[in-house]
């Protein structure tokens, strides 16, 4: 197994298997900063974790959604569970639409909990966001071992005791 398969492995462990984890997401804002530079937006969103990508259902008129729209790179961290990164965001449509019939269902079942009173699928702002990660760090047993992640070329890195 190679450093990425066994980073991916740890990821899919700590964070899949139809697990509702919380993320704080970071997006830019529309609007910069009083000295005019880009002014970061963090919010924590529920997430499903499936192969490299974070899914969330959200209501498409949202500001992190106007702000993914003009910026689609953004930055997560996973609460409490020392993993961080950065991704593209992709607005995948309406919940409804047939194309996302499947990874709806998986949604729903994540989310159960609490889904039907959080979304109006009605409503055809009700979308789902696609955060693909492009590179991170596992951290684990803090600093123990650093696994550094480049999602795009399926690489790692690592430091420390696994290394």
């Amino acid at each position: 197994m190679t450093k990425y398969e066994k980073g991916m492995a740890i990821l899919e462990e700590k964070f899949g298997g139809g697990k509702d984890n919380v993320i704080s997401l970071a997006t830019i804002a529309l609007d910069p900063a009083a000295d005019g530079s880009p002014c970061p937006i963090v919010r924590d969103v529920d997430a499903h974790y499936e192969d490299g990508v974070f899914y969330s259902v959200t209501w498409g008129e949202s500001s992190k959604m106007k702000q993914i729209a003009k910026n689609k790179e953004v930055a997560l961290a996973v609460c409490f569970e020392w993993f961080n990164g950065s991704g593209t965001a992709e607005n995948l449509g309406w919940v409804l639409e047939p194309k996302n019939a499947e990874l709806r269902a998986k949604l729903r079942k994540t989310f159960e909990k609490w889904y039907e009173f959080a979304n109006n699928e009605n409503d055809k702002n009700c979308c789902i966001l696609a955060v693909k990660m492009t590179a991170g760090v596992i951290n684990i047993n803090h600093h123990e071992t650093l696994y550094i992640m480049d999602f795009v070329n399926k690489t790692a890195v690592v430091h420390g005791k696994d290394a």
